[in-house]
């Protein structure tokens, strides 16, 4: 266990050293908080829909935690180029605790980026409905960071180059953000649509987030945390076993 602890602290010292990352990592969330939230207000407001920017942020805020969660996987890649991880799978440790231990440093770093979001959606104006949905609202965010760093370590550990890494990546993330509720209600879909968003595991996580700070699900909360949870789970056990398969 101690593998796993020290590899987690090594991700968010990482994280902590790196404060041009933790800059960059607001611009595009900011973006859509402003250019989204305030322009397309009005006409979320006249379609009887309400406060575009309260609909958004909680999408805007998982964005940011989807990102960084998938692209914790080149810095797999890195280390194996490097060296780093040859000498990390040569402790007399077990691979799932060096599995785990990364995992949950890329996952927590994922976290951060994603509360540092949220308050920038607060000072932007967005309130949630009540603090009671705090609690939850972290555990979604938690279980986003987990099922996607689970996915980045999966593709971090079965390609070999950077370049591989970031092409599957930019075919994965948009269609999973886009598709994902983020921007959009699922209410009145056509039929293709409704299909592709039940699909999307980032659909359930914008959805219990967006319920447990504004009220405003459309599966319940349940339905919410278990397909998330089961997904947390399953995913985590494939990138463990690839991780296990993993030559350097």
């Amino acid at each position: 266990m101690g593998a796993i602890y020290v590899l987690w602290l090594r991700e968010l010292k990482r994280y902590a050293r790196s404060r041009v990352q933790v800059v960059a990592s607001l611009g595009q969330p900011l973006l859509y908080l402003i250019a989204l939230g305030y322009g397309l207000s009005p006409v979320f407001r006249r379609g009887g829909e309400g406060n575009y920017l309260e609909f958004v942020a909680p999408g805007v805020i998982a964005m940011t935690v989807l990102f960084s969660s998938l692209f914790s996987g080149i810095q797999l890649i890195w280390d194996r180029q490097f060296g780093f991880l040859k000498e990390t799978l040569v402790a007399p440790v077990p691979r799932l605790h060096i599995m785990i231990g990364r995992t949950c440093g890329a996952a927590s770093t994922a976290l951060i980026q994603g509360l540092l979001v949220a308050a920038v959606a607060v000072v932007a104006g967005f309130r949630p409905a009540a603090a009671s949905g705090l609690p939850l609202a972290f555990a979604f965010l938690a279980l986003i960071a987990v099922v996607f760093t689970a996915v980045g370590t999966t593709v971090g550990s079965t390609l070999r180059d950077m370049q591989g890494f970031q092409m599957v990546m930019n075919l994965l993330v948009m269609p999973i953000f886009f598709l994902s509720s983020a921007l959009f209600p699922l209410d009145h879909l056509p039929g293709f649509l409704v299909v592709l968003t039940r699909i999307d595991p980032l659909t359930y996580g914008v959805d219990g987030l967006r319920g447990a700070l504004i009220a405003r699900g459309h599966f319940s909360a349940v339905l919410d945390l278990a397909v998330m949870g089961v997904l947390a789970v399953a995913l985590t056990a494939l990138g463990a076993w690839r991780f296990a398969r993993i030559e350097v």
